[in-house]
């Protein structure tokens, strides 16, 4: 029963089992954007800027920060406006409000 089943139905069997691994992945890979810091751009921001303002905040080099905000927030090209908000890769702590203006200094 089961060798039949499998000869007339493998690749559609096959292509379930992949189908249902690859949302899995998906899912374990897609990162909580709630654990992270949201910034409000501010006028004169750039990626590049408020990598290096967070830059104790993170492990990053620039390039890797710039390339997870654009990736995780669907931003091309590094094109950021003021009143954006975006999320950026530091971890926020239960004190710390999740909207932080970019341009402002965490570690006052």
């Amino acid at each position: 029963m089961l060798n039949k089943l499998w000869k007339s139905y493998s690749y559609a069997i096959i292509l379930f089992v992949l189908s249902l691994a690859a949302s899995l992945i998906m899912l374990i890979e897609t990162p909580d954007t709630e654990k992270f810091v949201k910034v409000t751009v501010a006028e004169g921001d750039s990626l590049w800027k408020i990598a290096e303002n967070f830059s104790a905040e993170h492990s990053l080099s620039t390039d890797q920060f710039i390339i997870w905000v654009e990736r995780n927030n669907g931003i091309a090209a590094g094109r950021i406006f003021p009143g954006d908000e975006i999320v950026i890769p530091v971890k926020a702590l239960d004190d710390q409000p999740y909207k932080e203006l970019a341009s402002s200094n965490l570690k006052e």
